[in-house]
């Protein structure tokens, strides 16, 4: 089931559009740095989502409730970087992942933005969801304390895997933080079956945008 009273939020327009034919390049601000986004209009990753913004803002808000400092982060389906970057810039130990189509733009976005700063350079990683998780991230090795993940579920054949994913990286102690915009009723199906698993907190809402920010953490027995 699922807790909590969420705050209502809005998506601050705090991006300055820029538009050309082939490649947009979207600048945001946030937590100081200008942070300078190349989208790719050929993949689905490639392109900014209303739930990267509304996770980017809500870390950027909520730094004493969400302190990433030294903090071990991994964001799946990182798509452009925007998210990744921004985790980077408070100070985490970033670990971003996607498709393998999707890794050169999100590789370049990521290594343009964090080159000049000084804090812990991010890693950039393949990750097919339910696929060769144990060989690539075992369990023993790899704990990390925030899961990232923003408008992951859509319309789409992967939920299955992708709850998988979810369930191998959330150990105790892990906490996920979910955004994602709500327009099909497979994407309620999808956060039914995630407060079945996880004990579900809804941090906000963007009503504006039908964005919904959950916390999820393993539940103890």
């Amino acid at each position: 089931s699922l807790t909590g009273s969420p705050v209502t939020l809005k998506i601050l327009q705090n991006w300055v559009p820029r538009v050309s034919h082939y490649f947009d390049k979207e600048h945001y601000t946030y937590v100081g740095h200008q942070i300078v986004i190349q989208e790719s209009i050929e993949h689905f990753g490639a392109v900014v989502w209303p739930g990267a913004l509304a996770l980017s803002q809500y870390l950027e808000s909520n730094q004493e409730q969400f302190n990433l400092k030294d903090k071990k982060v991994l964001e799946i389906g990182a798509g452009t970087g925007l998210l990744s970057i921004v985790a980077c810039i408070l100070g985490a130990r970033v670990t971003a992942t996607d498709l393998p189509e999707v890794l050169e733009n999100l590789s370049y976005n990521i290594s343009r933005n964090t080159q000049n700063l000084n804090m812990h350079k991010p890693e950039v990683r393949k990750l097919v969801w339910g696929e060769g998780l144990n060989e690539d991230f075992p369990i023993s090795t790899y704990h990390y304390d925030f899961i990232l993940a923003t408008d992951v579920v859509y319309h789409h054949g992967a939920l299955d895997p992708l709850l998988a994913t979810m369930v191998h990286f959330c150990k105790p102690g892990t906490v996920l933080l979910w955004a994602n915009k709500f327009r099909f009723s497979t994407d309620y199906e999808f956060l039914e079956k995630v407060c079945n698993i996880f004990n579900t907190t809804i941090l906000a809402e963007f009503p504006e945008s039908n964005v919904k920010l959950l916390k999820a953490t393993v539940r103890k027995n």
